[in-house]
């Protein structure tokens, strides 16, 4: 198998150079640019309200072990 990999990586790469060249290929790669935009404020978005809800898990957690401390240390 290890014969075939500078041929298929050439022919990969070669078949990429077509693509980018031909009319079709830059209108893909236009196409996912914009979509990629779109995409990556999505999860921005996203991410950010899950670091928030994060955020007020671990507060509910620290809370309630603060909350159960006294108890550990009266031995119940």
């Amino acid at each position: 198998m290890r014969k075939w990999y500078l041929p298929l990586t050439i022919a990969g790469i070669s078949g990429l150079g077509i693509l980018l060249l031909s009319e079709s290929g830059k209108e893909l790669l236009q196409w996912v640019r914009r979509n990629f935009r779109i995409s990556s404020e999505g999860l921005l978005e996203w991410n950010e309200t899950a670091e928030s809800e994060l955020e007020r898990i671990r507060a509910a957690l620290s809370a309630l072990a603060d909350s159960l401390q006294p108890h550990q240390e009266l031995g119940h």
